[in-house]
């Protein structure tokens, strides 16, 4: 059995959970003994039994690898969608399914509807996600399966050290507006709640992580940055000291570095969206405020109750990932298409 793996941006363009769920599932499974190549597209010799396409493919993409006699197991992350209110979904669903309806599939099909009746199985990270895919873009559920994304060992070792935790807050995001970074580092200042920012941003020159480096600079005494932290053990001896992890996105599918914080036992504070409530149920403090005030006051009070909150749900290991993929693969295999 070897695996192709898939994915339409490079990875220089743009870092990011994809990029690091892509590579942790591939260290997993070739633990598992499972063969795993990136797909080389300049290479017509390159051979593979499944492709696993970590994004949304072509409808024709698809087609294509059938006439191969080659299986496609999509990864799909429906972070705008699943991070709208009830009423925009149902727009949405309402949108696609006149589109269908009205327009010519040559140009719905552009937008990668048709792959969702075409993949041999669709993976979904909650059941969120797992129900939008049926809702609004009519994937047969007998095809989707919901696995959430693993963390590795080095987190779910030191949450058991039983560290004592110290006085900061800790985020760890990409810089950029869609994780209110800089709004969350106001909030903090306003309430004078210790905030360490964990990340980088895509680019230096971005406006609004130039205003947010600003801001670092001028109230060390609340908010400190370093960069980004790459060591797993530094990262994990983080989350184990912090008093609580705050992430305050305004769109997620499922944060990496929240279930990685879970690992440690460190106490929650995520945006009130349903990928954090139906991962983390009463496991974590949740915000719906917008505005800084809102943010602040919130901020303050997850803070004060930080040392009592209820310890988050465990995540699962990359292994275990790897493990329920790799079951997949093989049922693939063994039945006809």
């Amino acid at each position: 059995m070897k695996i192709l793996f898939d994915h339409s941006n490079p990875f220089l363009l743009a870092h990011g959970g994809f990029q690091i769920q892509i590579e942790e599932t591939k260290r997993a499974l070739e633990g598992r003994d499972v063969a795993v190549e990136y797909m080389r597209w300049w290479d017509d010799e390159q051979k593979g039994d499944i492709i696993h396409f970590f994004g949304r493919p072509a409808g024709a993409y698809v087609d294509l690898a059938h006439k191969k006699d080659i299986r496609v197991v999509m990864s799909e992350l429906l972070t705008g969608l699943g991070s709208r209110s009830e009423a925009a979904v149902a727009m949405q669903q309402l949108i696609i399914r006149l589109a269908r309806n009205c327009i010519p599939p040559a140009f719905w099909a552009r937008m990668g509807w048709d792959v969702y009746a075409k993949a041999d199985r669709i993976v979904a990270l909650t059941s969120w996600e797992a129900e939008l895919m049926q809702r609004v873009f009519s994937a047969p559920r007998e095809r989707i399966v919901v696995i959430p994304n693993g963390v590795s060992d080095e987190f779910l070792r030191a949450g058991q050290s039983n560290a004592p935790r110290g006085k900061y807050l800790v985020c760890t995001a990409t810089i950029t507006e869609r994780k209110r970074i800089l709004e969350t580092a106001q909030a903090a200042i306003q309430v004078e709640t210790p905030l360490w920012i964990i990340g980088k941003s895509y680019a230096e020159s971005d406006p609004y992580a130039r205003e947010f480096f600003a801001l670092a600079k001028r109230y060390p005494n609340v908010i400190r940055y370093e960069g980004a932290v790459e060591d797993r053990q530094q990262r994990a001896q983080i989350y184990c000291k912090a008093r609580g992890f705050v992430l305050l996105s305004t769109q997620e599918s499922l944060s990496l570095s929240a279930l990685e914080a879970a690992a440690c036992e460190c106490p929650l504070l995520l945006s009130d969206l349903p990928w954090a409530r139906t991962v983390f149920a009463n496991g974590a403090m949740y915000c719906s405020a917008t505005s800084v005030a809102g943010t602040a006051k919130i901020l303050r009070e997850f803070y004060d109750g930080a040392p009592h909150a209820k310890i988050p749900p465990k995540p699962s290991s990359w292994m275990e990932v790897a493990g329920r993929l790799k079951e997949i693969y093989g049922q693939l295999l063994s039945t006809s298409r």
